[in-house]
């Protein structure tokens, strides 16, 4: 009986995938202030969940993503923006 050829494994991250940097689009156009009143551009940050996103998710820095925080939170407050979904 001839020998059958050992399988090959193959490790989970045979083909390396390409991750773009992120970066931070509030510093990327040099806005001082980010406005609360703007549920367009918050809309962004919040994913079907109603949550904030995270830094690590979004690629805002830190400084913006505490801006951002407060401006949904205020947006929130006066109706802009909904708690949940």
């Amino acid at each position: 009986m001839a020998k059958a050829a050992p399988k090959k494994r193959r490790s989970g991250r045979s083909k390396l995938l390409f991750k773009r940097r992120k970066f931070c689009k509030f510093c990327d156009e040099k806005v001082d202030w980010i406005d609360y009143r703007d549920p367009r551009l918050l809309s962004n940050y919040i994913p079907e969940r109603a949550k904030i996103q995270p830094r690590r998710t979004s690629g805002t820095c830190a400084t913006h993503q505490r801006q951002l925080r407060e401006a949904i939170q205020r947006a929130r407050n006066i109706a802009l923006l909904p708690f949940a979904l």
